[in-house]
């Protein structure tokens, strides 16, 4: 029989909505009981959604409740310490969005806090179950391309005009470009090759009139290898997604995973029989020599799909499995973030210590 874990998701915005209610809907044994929403059109679509869960308008409705096990913070980057802090000394396991925290400060506290109470502590880097990011693990785990010297990441998009009423465009702490899309790339890279030894970091405005930054330049020194991470809001034609170089070849990969597309139409996983794979086209490019013999052609992308972020917070809340994405992993992202931060204004490489 399936032992239930009572979910208690704290915001429906787009996180809670489009990337977290369908992924813990989607995993036998996580129960989505509570949701806690307040504007009038996420209360309405909550019920509609999930209509065996219960909306409400407070955050205590859901830490006061003993049922609940896990708490999902899916607020505003500002408002995730709080939240974390308080659904832990509820006697909560607890799942934060990213960015984690603000600082790395605010993490080591959560962190203490969370193996004080023995409960679990993770965030959502859910891009590590990217389909084009499973098959860089691929490519590298089978080390096609030799030994790596360079690694270059982008996430690009393009939105010239400032978006209104969101608060990732108003001046807050952990606003910006470098929090909300850089820590995605920044723990992809720290999960495949640890802790750098320098950050060398170009963040800046770009948009007129924008109050966050919006471009980041973020190099990532390691003994033997660079790491480059790129995201920019006015990239109208995007390059490669991926571009990676060794002693052997190189991979190229275009095209971003289409799960948040297809989430953003409204397909949820539990409904789809092809659920994050990519069309053939989107496939990156290899060129490289495998057993001696040169080789040039495509590389089948591994299917994407969030749920098994969510199947492994599962499993390890019943000490099934060990817990993929440690709170000490993204600690390191928002450390990384802060000196990334402090080498763009001194100008200056900074080291990872």
């Amino acid at each position: 029989m399936t032992q239930l874990i009572n979910v208690g998701l704290l915001g429906f915005g787009m996180a809670g909505r489009i990337f977290h209610a369908p992924f813990i809907a989607n995993v036998p044994g996580l129960k989505l009981t509570k949701i806690k929403a307040n504007r009038e059109e996420s209360i309405a679509l909550a019920k509609q959604r999930f209509p065996e869960a219960e909306v409400v308008p407070q955050e205590q409705d859901i830490f006061g409740d003993a049922s609940i096990n896990l708490v999902v913070v899916a607020t505003g980057n500002a408002t995730h310490f709080a939240l974390a802090k308080a659904a832990l000394q509820a006697g909560k396991h607890v799942l934060v969005d990213k960015p984690f925290t603000i600082t790395s400060a605010e993490a080591e506290e959560l962190i203490a806090l969370a193996q004080e109470k023995q409960k679990l502590l993770t965030v959502f880097q859910n891009r590590r179950w990217d389909s084009d990011f499973k098959t860089v693990q691929k490519v590298l785990q089978n080390q096609l391309l030799g030994n790596l010297v360079e690694y270059e990441a982008h996430f690009d998009r393009f939105r010239n005009q400032i978006k209104p009423n969101t608060w990732k465009e108003e001046d807050l702490p952990g606003g910006g470009i470098l929090y909300d899309l850089g820590s995605h790339l920044i723990d992809q890279a720290l999960y495949l090759f640890g802790e750098p030894e320098e950050v060398f970091a170009d963040v800046k405005v770009q948009r007129q009139k924008s109050k966050v930054p919006d471009y980041f330049e973020v190099v990532l020194q390691y003994k033997t290898l660079k790491a480059i991470l790129k995201a920019s809001m006015l990239v109208r034609e995007n390059g490669p997604h991926f571009l990676l170089h060794g002693t052997k070849g190189s991979f190229v990969k275009y095209g971003m995973d289409v799960q948040e597309e297809q989430l953003k139409l409204g397909n949820f996983p539990a409904n789809a029989t092809d659920w994050g794979v990519e069309p053939e086209q989107n496939w990156g490019t290899i060129n490289t020599d495998l057993q001696g013999l040169h080789f040039k052609g495509k590389i089948e992308s591994e299917a994407g799909d969030y749920t098994g972020l969510y199947e492994n917070v599962y499993k390890a809340i019943l000490g099934q499995e060990e817990l993929v994405v440690k709170p000490e992993q993204a600690r390191n992202t928002i450390k990384v973030i802060e000196l990334a931060m402090q080498s763009s204004w001194e100008k200056r490489s900074i080291k990872y210590s």
